[in-house]
């Protein structure tokens, strides 16, 4: 009798539990109308001096509400893609193709091309270590072995610019196993 049961058990149990998740994991309902056109008659009032102040205690991520309005924000691509190679056990073992582009503050993109040389070393050098540390390794596209690149790359692009580089953008990555 109990084997008979045991199988329709399983199957309230799983679509209980498949049921719960869904409702734990779902997003939060969207603002009413008026509450988002309030929020972005604020955001018109910030003015221009959004030169921020990166907290080193909140891991230098800017809060969505921090950053500008879309319209003081631009988007640079670096000119050429970055090849990293992976090495184990000393051989190449694969290559690592990597796109960028930065979040900047409008106005900023002249200087970023002026740059540009000083800013490919210091994100070369961030994959490089990045590839030394195993994070090319396995599922290397998880978010949580990409944040920590992500941050890094941000934090380097900040000590060569300077305040204004909100983000750093990975636009398309790619391994080649040899």
């Amino acid at each position: 009798m109990i084997a008979k049961l045991l199988p329709v058990i399983l199957l309230v149990i799983g679509t209980g539990a498949g049921i719960g998740a869904g409702i734990m994991l779902a997003p939060a309902p969207a603002p009413p109308p008026e509450v988002a056109a309030a929020s972005s008659d604020h955001s018109d009032d910030m003015g221009d001096d959004m030169d921020m102040e990166m907290d080193s205690s909140d891991d230098n991520h800017v809060a969505l509400e921090d950053l500008p309005p879309e319209q003081e924000r631009e988007y640079v691509k670096i000119a050429n893609q970055f090849v990293v190679p992976v090495v184990e056990k000393e051989t190449l073992s694969s290559l690592v193709v990597i796109s960028l582009s930065l979040e900047v503050r409008k106005g900023l993109s002249e200087r970023i091309h002026t740059y540009e040389p000083k800013l490919r070393d210091a994100f070369l050098q961030v994959l490089f270590d990045h590839a030394n540390m195993g994070g090319f390794r396995g599922a290397f596209t998880r978010s949580d072995v990409l944040d920590p690149l992500r941050t890094a790359l941000r934090e380097a692009a900040q000590r060569d610019i300077g305040k204004g580089i909100y983000d750093v953008l990975i636009i398309e990555i790619s391994r080649q196993d040899v």
